[in-house]
């Protein structure tokens, strides 16, 4: 369950958690039709606390409005303020950010267009995958599910919608005793986890499947690529085939909300050692420092509360 706060920012205002309600011919309730993002705030190394990468997170989010055609009552700016508030009216020094635009009520069927609604909320949110995820690493399972092609839905937009394939890879998995999926598409190729994208490391090279496939541009992706030219790992982007997985020296997922989780094992197959790899665990803790401000890569990926 999500830990409660006292204010939600909605529409432009700051209004009481149980206040922030919507009706029930939301537009985006039936259709699935909206755009959002997930953004982390740390308690930095010196006692302050920052969102990590707001603004290219809302950047994104625009990006995503802009995909698949909805309209944004709101600026980058403005956005990129709403969330800093919310984290400040709520004194959260860390917590999980989640701003969100979509269709509200007043008209129905798919091509009708209500006006544009967006909320962002914060509350306390710990480790994704488990607590011991971080250190241990996951289970995970090859899904029946296949990742949406990119000309069936557009797989560059974090579009609420698109997460139905998710929530049924990741029951999927559930119910088999694992803890994650892993998704192909279509052609059969690797893509992403439920909500993370992929890494594996093989030789001492670091793979990832290419951003022209299916997979999302996913914010934590990128700032692993920057940390990975900083440790002088070798990096290339190709398709992964699913057997590479089972054979990789290491395997990790990474998201806003996983972090950088290691995977131990692979559809009942063992990854490396079974247990979180040298080079994942200089990346994770690269990424930690990162996002603490201990290690600054960028001024900019640290907006100050």
């Amino acid at each position: 369950m999500v830990d409660k706060v006292e204010k939600i920012w909605m529409d432009g205002e700051l209004i009481p958690w149980d206040e922030a309600n919507v009706h029930i011919l939301t537009h985006s309730l039936h259709y699935g039709l909206g755009v959002f993002e997930g953004i982390r705030c740390y308690k930095q190394h010196d006692g302050e606390s920052a969102i990590f990468r707001l603004r290219d997170h809302i950047r994104r989010m625009v990006d995503s409005a802009h995909i698949v055609r909805l309209d944004l009552p709101y600026e980058i700016d403005q956005l990129v303020e709403a969330s800093a508030e919310v984290v400040r009216a709520n004194q959260l020094d860390e917590c999980y950010i989640r701003p969100i635009a979509f269709l509200g009520a007043g008209a129905m069927g798919v091509g009708a267009r209500p006006p544009t609604r967006v909320g962002v909320i914060a509350w306390r949110w710990g480790t994704y995958l488990g607590d011991d995820a971080l250190s241990r690493g996951i289970r995970a399972k090859i899904s029946s599910f296949a990742r949406v092609g990119v000309n069936s839905l557009m797989t560059k937009a974090k579009v609420t919608g698109h997460y139905v394939n998710s929530i049924l890879a990741n029951r999927e998995a559930h119910q088999a005793g694992y803890d994650e999926a892993i998704l192909l598409d279509p052609q059969g190729f690797v893509t992403e986890g439920s909500g993370e994208n992929l890494f594996l490391i093989r030789d001492g090279v670091l793979y990832s499947p290419s951003l022209g496939g299916s997979i999302l541009s996913g914010i934590t992706r990128h700032t692993v690529t920057r940390i990975a030219k900083e440790l002088g790992l070798p990096l290339v982007e190709r398709p992964i085939s699913r057997d590479e997985l089972y054979i990789a020296d290491e395997l990790f997922m990474v998201g806003t909300a996983a972090e950088v989780t290691p995977i131990s094992e692979v559809d009942d197959r063992r990854i490396g050692s079974g247990v979180r790899g040298e080079i994942t665990e200089k990346i994770q803790s690269t990424y930690f420092d990162v996002v603490r401000g201990k290690l600054v890569l960028d001024e900019e990926w640290l907006h100050r509360i």
